[in-house]
């Protein structure tokens, strides 16, 4: 089905959305209630300022690198302020859809209504989550050799068969966004017209009949991305390259610097938090909720919960309510804001008419859908 206002205007209510923001805060105020101790508001006040202060940032360099990266991916066609609004309704959807479907699929028409060709707005969006995909491929491999292979937690209450099991889990999910990365990378810049082929005779085979029609789609996106990304500069790639590192280093280290303001980290230890930031991010990617709240706040203990004891509930609530109900909430305040000016905007230069409106919708259905490592 197309994006319409009506649509978008729907999936993000605010019934919606206060929803998560209730499971998450139940989850953690059960957690609380079951692992508070007396003295645990005295270490708060006791936190390290410098540490809160690099938290503090962290959050502002991910959220300027995503602002420089769409701004330099979209040719400078958005401003800085339009480029803010798109990142903060890209955060915002994030948190308001489950992990599993992820911002990524309302992000090009989110450019399209800002004014970018449909074409562009599918290749500026497939960039990003070949670059996102692709630092998570090369930073594993890193983090295993400075950690020497401690990237999973301990689990010392649990058996080592679900540690195993997780172990396993996490091999197979980091050779699926492997293989997601390289093949998007071969497909745009290598041979577009034969993974065209390749997903379009997928489609046909009884197994994949159900998504034919995604697969189709994909495949039309594919050769629309490719043919805007083969044009671009090395500037270009280079800006795209250098904030999406930027963005996703910050994005890891946030959670070290809230451990780390409460309890003393030798570098080895922050390199472990952030090995172990990688497998909790994948982890919260099968989750069905909203911005996988409640499944967060629940795994976030047994990832980091070895360096803060029973102070780690007190740490989700700092790291949720920064990296999470902020975008939450600031993305419900900009969104009808947002929503008005596109849409009288477009009211006011179709207003002979509606056909544009009307031919395009098939067209905006392969602007969403894109998957993307979250």
């Amino acid at each position: 089905m197309a994006l319409t206002k009506e649509s978008l205007q729907a999936k993000f209510s605010t019934r919606r959305l206060i929803l998560p923001m209730l499971l998450g805060l139940g989850v953690v105020g059960y957690m609380l209630y079951q692992n508070y101790e007396p003295g645990q508001l005295q270490i708060l006040m006791q936190a390290s300022i410098f540490w809160l202060g690099m938290a503090l940032l962290m959050l502002l360099v991910r959220d300027y690198g995503y602002v420089h990266r769409i701004r330099y991916i979209t040719g400078k066609e958005l401003n800085w302020k339009q480029s803010f609004q798109v990142i903060m309704l890209w955060e915002f959807a994030s948190c308001a859809l489950p992990s599993v479907v992820g911002g990524s699929t309302i992000a090009a028409y989110i450019l399209f209504k800002e004014g970018i060709a449909l074409g562009k707005s599918i290749a500026q969006v497939m960039v990003t989550a070949m670059l996102d995909n692709l630092y998570f491929v090369l930073a594993v491999p890193v983090m295993l050799l400075f950690t020497k292979g401690q990237i999973l937690p301990e689990l010392e209450a649990l058996n080592e068969t679900v540690r195993q099991s997780l172990g396993i889990a996490f091999v197979v999910s980091y050779l699926l966004i492997a293989l997601y990365a390289f093949t998007m990378f071969y497909a745009l810049f290598i041979n577009p017209k034969a993974v065209k082929g390749l997903l379009i005779r997928l489609g046909q085979f009884r197994l994949f009949s159900r998504w034919s029609q995604a697969l189709f789609r994909h495949a039309n996106e594919l050769l629309i991305a490719s043919k805007h990304l083969r044009t671009q500069s090395t500037s270009y790639w280079l800006h795209a390259c250098i904030s999406t590192a930027f963005v996703w280093t910050a994005r890891y280290a946030i959670i070290g610097c809230f451990i780390a303001a409460f309890t003393e980290l030798s570098m080895a230890d922050h390199f472990i938090v952030f090995a172990r930031n990688l497998v909790y991010k994948i982890v919260l990617l099968v989750s069905v909720t909203p911005g996988g709240t409640g499944f967060a706040e629940i795994a976030f203990p047994t990832f980091f919960g070895t360096f803060l004891g029973s102070f780690t509930t007190i740490i989700v609530l700092l790291y949720r309510l920064l990296t999470y109900y902020l975008y939450l909430v600031a993305g419900a305040l900009a969104f009808p804001r947002w929503v008005a000016r596109v849409y009288t905007a477009e009211a006011s230069a179709t207003a002979p008419g509606t056909a544009l409106q009307t031919n395009l919708k098939p067209s905006i259905q392969m602007a969403v859908g894109q998957p993307r490592y979250e």
